[in-house]
């Protein structure tokens, strides 16, 4: 059996101590807001870095309760699995798989709120950026240890697919951070014209 690398249980502990942090930041400051409505969050720096507007909205509680919540959750068990593999544990497939679907929908959830956030909401905060910041290349560096390791099968772990990927991985990731700023950039450019 192959162990997992360390740079992916680094990944875990390093990434979900992030994601909590942003997510227990944005808590708090939720709770702030509720106890007293004119409380101005420490993250509004501006018309569009501007956590306010977000936590107002409706897609802030897009299950009914706020969506940090589910960050406060999510992000320890991330970081306690990285501990775990840093310990030497050898994690059963159905572990590494329901990891899997967990980040897959982490993903999904934060495309979306990011969708809101550039085109409905029209603001940005820096809390929700760190959390996409650290989604993603946790869910693309666990479906690389599942593909690699043979989880989802070992026609799919021989594939030249997955050849290329292991001299390649880091391309996605990249590419999707570029999407993002692009977005970004363009989304909010006559405001970004301003400030320079």
């Amino acid at each position: 059996m192959r162990s997992t690398p360390r740079a992916l249980a680094w990944l875990l502990v390093l990434g979900g101590t992030v994601g909590a942090a942003a997510a227990v930041t944005l808590m708090l400051e939720k709770l702030a807001v509720l106890r007293d409505p004119g409380y101005v969050p420490s993250c509004n720096l501006s018309p569009v870095i501007n956590c306010g507007s977000i936590m107002s909205s409706d897609q802030a509680e897009a299950f009914g309760f706020p969506n940090p919540l589910i960050g406060i959750a999510a992000f320890p068990v991330l970081i306690a699995t990285g501990a775990a593999l840093l310990a030497g544990a050898r994690l059963a497939r159905w572990y590494w798989l329901g990891l899997q679907v967990g980040v897959v929908a982490g993903t999904a959830f934060i495309g979306w709120l990011a969708f809101q956030s550039l085109y409905r909401i029209e603001a940005l905060c820096p809390y929700c950026l760190a959390v996409w910041a650290v989604v993603v290349p946790i869910a693309w560096y666990v479906t690389l240890e599942n593909l690699w390791a043979g989880r989802f099968g070992t026609r799919a772990a021989s594939s030249k697919i997955a050849r290329w990927l292991r001299q390649s991985h880091a391309l996605i990731p990249m590419f999707a951070l570029l999407v993002v700023v692009g977005l970004v950039i363009e989304q909010f450019w006559s405001y970004w014209t301003t400030v320079i």
